[in-house]
């Protein structure tokens, strides 16, 4: 048998990870690597902090899972506190950002349908977007990369150019439900989008009665900088999907969702045997018992300008590897004039773990939110060794 027991869907490097110190990992070998990578914008509160950890065991010791049949205290706790601290009046609880995502396309469908609307069901997305690996999340993106073994695609979406607000006020039809977008385009390339394009699609959704669904699933969770991305944008969205930070390294999601917007969400609608699980529920908490107040965010904005500054002034040094540095807060990424994979390889070499964002050459720097001055020194001064020692490809 020449298949692989673990199914071979992914690239993995050579590095192989045991254990999980504050903001480094630790290999088979005992080496250890800085991790600017975070599980993919996962592990904001790094991989050993005490008060998530207690909260997880504790709730392990008590009540781990049991249906979504009966009441739920700890759902209903940690549902409250995300109404609170957003536009949202309810919250679905979901194990995963695809998951959370599949939450919000329904839930913006289901909002046409239930006012008899049936016609209304195609949501507007945006070209270099990544949404999930589920049939629907796939179709929500045109990266063709994604479709390839999978078609035919679901029916429902109409892609139009990131950033382009005349593009997608003329892609409005009859049939037209809502538009989903990435405030931050996180494997597009760590691309903010512009606030008068996210202030002008919250003006067409008005118009036409339209859903403005978020896809925060990357750049919530204080990692922009802010509780959510929208927030610094001066507006409010309809519906809201979010996951990776919201556990800190356990499985969580969540969809939430105005009371207009969900009033098609009827018992029956939806579901999930684990979702919302007391276990989740307990990471939940502790991540927002950590992240959600404003002292947390300004020392994000603060880290993240640290960052900035001496990544914009560093670049300069090596024209042919770097173009130009984006992102906000701590959802950062860098524009390669090479390869990003080799480079984030190299980089991995000097014991310094990025990851790549799949679009416009771009890696990703994503770090936990816990970082301080010695873990950016560190992260500069492996940056440098790696640009110092790369090997420029000659041009023909």
């Amino acid at each position: 048998m020449s298949i692989t027991p673990l199914m071979p869907v992914y690239p993995r490097c050579g590095f192989r990870p045991v254990r999980g110190d504050h903001c480094h990992l630790i290999g088979e070998d005992g080496r250890r690597y800085l991790d600017f990578a975070a599980g993919i914008a996962v592990n904001i509160l790094g991989h050993s902090n005490d008060h998530l950890i207690g909260a997880i065991q504790k709730q392990a010791v008590t009540l781990m899972h049991v249906s979504n049949l009966y009441g739920s205290p700890q759902g209903e706790h940690l549902a409250q506190r995300l109404v609170d601290l957003t536009f949202a009046d309810t919250v679905f609880f979901t194990n995963s950002g695809a998951e959370a995502v599949e939450c919000a396309i329904k839930t913006a469908r289901a909002y046409h349908q239930h006012v008899g609307n049936d016609h209304k069901y195609e949501l507007i997305t945006f070209k270099n977007a990544f949404h999930g690996r589920t049939m629907a999340t796939i179709s929500a993106s045109n990266q063709e990369k994604m479709h390839k073994g999978f078609l035919p695609l679901l029916a429902g979406f109409k892609y139009v150019e990131f950033d382009d607000l005349e593009a997608a006020k003329a892609a409005i039809g009859p049939n037209t439900a809502g538009f989903l977008i990435e405030p931050i385009q996180g494997e597009g390339g760590i691309r903010p989008a512009s606030e008068g394009f996210m202030q002008g699609l919250r003006a067409l959704a008005d118009e036409h009665d339209l859903m403005l669904v978020l896809d925060e699933v990357q750049c919530g969770v204080a990692r922009s900088g802010t509780f959510y991305a929208y927030e610094q944008y001066g507006i409010e969205p309809d519906i809201l999907a979010s996951a990776k930070g919201i556990g800190g390294g356990f499985p969580l999601g969540a969809c939430l969702a105005t009371e207009k917007a969900a009033r098609g969400m009827v018992i029956g609608a939806h579901g999930s045997t684990y979702g919302g699980n007391p276990l989740g529920m307990a990471a939940g908490e502790a991540v927002l018992d950590v992240v959600a107040n404003e002292a947390f965010l300004a020392d994000v904005r603060t880290k993240g300008e640290k960052i900035r500054s001496r990544l914009q002034q560093f670049i300069g040094n090596y024209p042919e590897l770097f173009a130009e540095v984006r992102g906000r807060g701590l959802l950062m990424g860098i524009k390669l004039k090479v390869e990003p994979r080799e480079f984030v390889a190299h980089m991995r070499d000097n014991h310094q773990l990025l990851s790549v964002s799949g679009g416009d050459n771009t890696m990703r720097i994503v770090p936990p939110l816990v970082i301080d001055d010695s873990h950016i020194d560190e992260f500069m001064e492996k940056l440098s060794a790696a640009a110092a020692s790369f090997p420029i490809p000659e041009k023909a």
